[in-house]
């Protein structure tokens, strides 16, 4: 599986962005699409999540802002920031669990976002 992230850019601080991640195979399967993001200096984190189910899981420095959403028929998993922070910047990253048959975890290469004053 190939994940491709796109959408980021530079927005002001209060403002909105979408970001998408594109799957290069069906994503009906997958346990569960994620994304990360990593700012400058710190650890990646766990932004948020979707499960195959649609169950979704944010981190707390996100909650009530972002919205996770996919769709399996377009492959696509997209990233909803709205009322984004300074602290929101960083490189954004999707990533793909499977379980079955076996245990693979799918990265996507980064997409920026940077908030500006």
């Amino acid at each position: 599986v190939q994940l491709q992230a796109s959408g980021g850019g530079l927005v002001q601080a209060g403002g909105s962005l979408r970001l998408s991640c594109v799957a290069s195979v069906s994503i009906f399967s997958l346990n569960s699409m994620n994304w990360y993001r990593q700012a400058p200096g710190k650890q990646r984190e766990l932004v948020g999540s979707i499960s195959s189910g649609d169950n979704t899981y944010y981190a707390d420095s996100v909650k009530g802002r972002f919205t996770i959403s996919r769709d399996n028929a377009k492959k696509m998993m997209y990233l909803q920031m709205n009322s984004l922070k300074f602290e929101d910047a960083g490189i954004y990253y999707c990533n793909a669990v499977e379980i079955a048959p076996t245990y693979r975890v799918y990265w996507g290469q980064g997409t920026q976002v940077t908030v500006s004053s």
